[in-house]
């Protein structure tokens, strides 16, 4: 049976001169992993905790989007929740994740933004000796574009948007796509708020891929 493997990143911004930070180049400090098929089996998962970003780029740290959650890593790391690795060792347990379970893709919600960070992180940390994170040829699938051609289809989904206020800004409003909104009405809770943590956001992530894969088939 395939295996997908999806991921999860947070990143932080690469310092440039000056102190300055280059906001179109984040590095990855923290990467989650998980392994499933299509009848969403779990087959391995793993959270990653960049050291080379999350302890030594500490001004990217403290301004990164998410910095009010470093206390809470510090804890998970202490519980052992999270495996702390060097941006090599993180490239390394991800080519050997996808060798394993001979993997045919990779899957994340706003696929580009994880990709593009992860790319960012090697060729930043390596001094670009290594300048791709994925395996060369590996496809790539994003839930976004999937949630855009089912639920941004779904005439209830979109009534359900309007009636939260959840449509974008644009001149013609759109229902919003997000991971989080997707997943409160997959769920009907709500109430739910993304963790915004690398492997926590793949375990909802791999719930939207199933229900946009379930409505594709119908």
């Amino acid at each position: 049976m395939p295996k997908f493997l999806f991921m999860d990143g947070e990143t932080a911004e690469t310092p440039v001169i000056d102190g300055q930070l280059d906001v179109n180049n984040g590095q990855v400090y923290d990467l989650g992993l998980m392994v499933i098929d299509e009848t969403g089996k779990i087959y391995d998962q793993i959270s990653l905790i960049n050291e080379d970003v999350f302890f030594r780029m500490p001004q990217s740290m403290q301004e990164a989007y998410f910095a009010d959650k470093i206390p809470q890593y510090l804890v998970g790391m202490r519980m052992g929740t999270h495996k702390i690795v060097n941006t090599w060792q993180m490239y390394r347990i991800f080519t050997e994740m996808c060798q394993k379970y001979e993997v045919v893709a990779v899957v994340a919600h706003n696929a580009f933004f994880d990709v593009k960070a992860l790319n960012a992180t090697m060729r930043y940390q390596t001094k670009s000796r290594v300048r791709w994170f994925l395996p060369w040829g590996m496809e790539i699938i994003d839930t976004l574009k999937l949630a855009r051609n089912t639920f941004g289809k779904d005439p209830q989904y979109v009534t359900w948007c309007k009636e939260n206020g959840y449509m974008t800004k644009h001149e013609v409003p759109r229902p919003r796509l997000t991971a989080e909104i997707l997943y409160r009405y997959i769920t009907g809770d709500n109430n739910y708020e993304e963790s915004h943590t690398g492997l926590e956001d793949v375990t909802i992530e791999k719930e939207i891929f199933k229900a946009c894969m379930e409505r594709m088939v119908e």
